[in-house]
């Protein structure tokens, strides 16, 4: 049965992409470096900052610019996103969460943002009591689409991959999510296209939040039946 709900963070709950974008972008200037192109840096989201950074300037992840870019981007991200994160969330959002843990979900995040960004941005978008437990990147030895934020949560958490759904919008999360044992649902209106979720073989696809929790709602019924049979 269907016990727990893992979530990813930007482009899943949060319509952030186009300011993370930004930010980069803004980076990129502060440090007085020419900007990658926009969907350069929007094909990086869903990568660890020192991944994404060390793939658009083709350096290693301990460069030392990449290092600089990552604390830039940081600031910036404080300054010009966070205030906005209430407003950023996704139609449905908010209250979809509210029911879902009412109906007595564990949810979890596990996000490629750092922890301390990831809290931040659920603090200021005041969703950050839904969640039993936030996994960033910075965490695990190998964030995703690498199993172990995944398995460190079913370990926190003691609930087993298999009552577990995972949702998100990138093939990172999916990959992770199916690595694990992990049933997942792909949404749409992120980061990644249909045929690069598809190509990750989600459990399911959902075009908008109120789909995901319909999903969600099928999959407990179904698990139901299941039992009674």
């Amino acid at each position: 049965m269907t016990n727990m709900l893992i979530f990813d963070l930007d482009g899943t709950l949060v319509d952030t992409p186009s300011a993370i974008v930004e930010a980069f972008t803004r980076t990129f200037t502060n440090l007085r470096i020419e900007p990658a192109d926009a969907a350069a840096i929007r094909a990086t989201i869903g990568l660890p900052l020192d991944q994404a950074f060390g793939k658009l300037l083709g350096a290693p992840t301990d460069d030392r610019t990449v290092i600089r870019a990552v604390q830039r981007y940081q600031v910036l991200f404080k300054e010009h996103v966070m205030p906005s994160a209430k407003r950023l969330l996704f139609r449905g959002v908010a209250d979809g969460l509210t029911a879902l843990q009412r109906q007595g979900f564990t949810l979890a995040i596990a996000t490629s943002k750092f922890f301390a960004n990831a809290e931040g941005l659920l603090i200021a978008a005041e969703i950050r009591d839904r969640f039993a437990l936030v996994v960033g990147a910075d965490q695990v030895d190998r964030p995703k689409p690498h199993p172990d934020v995944g398995h460190f949560i079913i370990r926190q958490l003691g609930i087993p991959a298999e009552r577990a759904i995972m949702i998100g919008d990138t093939t990172h999360d999916l990959l992770m999510a199916k690595a694990v044992g992990m049933r997942s649902i792909a949404v749409t209106y992120g980061v990644h296209s249909l045929p690069e979720l598809m190509s990750a073989a989600p459990t399911w696809i959902a075009d908008t939040f109120d789909a995901v929790l319909e999903r969600v709602e099928r999959s407990v019924r179904n698990d139901q039946e299941v039992q009674r049979a």
